[in-house]
């Protein structure tokens, strides 16, 4: 599935947040209560292909996830992730920012 497909709401999604920058959604394969992808609108396939003209892209899309968290009230814990490459389980390459929070053990 093309990431720029659900970008462009060809592919259905449940947007949780998008500026002209970065658009989040929910993972449609949720690991958790809260499980949101968070990614640039401008196409990177991953994070060993960014390059330095990148590096305020990526901290948008922290701190995205970190409004977002602040929005959904779970700010007293959360991870953000970035998988490189398919042996870190990167499923999706476009470099996405994952939004994480487990249930509790």
């Amino acid at each position: 599935m093309s990431i720029l497909r659900i970008i462009r709401g060809e592919v259905p999604s449940k947007k949780v947040y998008e500026d002209e920058h970065i658009f989040a959604f929910e993972d449609l394969n949720p690991q958790g209560p809260t499980h949101v992808l968070v990614i640039p609108k401008k196409h990177i396939s991953g994070l060993k292909e960014a390059v330095a003209e990148d590096a305020e892209l990526v901290g948008r899309c922290h701190l995205a996830a970190a409004q977002i968290a602040r929005e959904r009230s779970i700010e007293d814990g959360y991870r953000t992730v970035l998988n490189v490459g398919p042996r870190a389980g990167q499923s999706v390459f476009s470099s996405a920012c994952a939004l994480d929070r487990r249930a509790p053990a």
